[in-house]
């Protein structure tokens, strides 16, 4: 490779990276003027108290509440009439390998 070919080649680079450089000036530039043109947000407006609200909120905490508290009474109820039987099971079994 030549010289010449060589700062050509070289030439063509410079020449491409400062297009980019332009574009990436162009973009920043852009956003700038957009972040300007959009409104700052100000303080928000505070809310006043709603009682209802909470009020709604605590019944619907309070019957979920509820319903899991049932739920679990059921799979303890669940549980200990299986364990029950297995037990009754297990001894009906016994009686029949002993030839009761």
């Amino acid at each position: 490779m030549t010289d010449i070919e060589k700062a050509a080649r070289d030439a063509v680079e410079a020449a491409e990276n400062t297009e980019l450089a332009r574009q990436i000036a162009a973009i920043l530039a852009a956003q700038q003027l957009l972040n300007q043109q959009q409104p700052q947000p100000g303080a928000p407006a505070r809310q006043e108290f709603d009682a209802k609200k909470w009020v709604v909120i605590g019944g619907v905490v309070v019957s979920v509440g509820l319903v899991g508290a049932l739920f679990a009474v059921a799979i303890a109820i669940g549980a200990t009439c299986a364990a029950a039987c297995l037990l009754i099971l297990r001894s009906v079994w016994r009686d029949v390998q002993k030839g009761r």
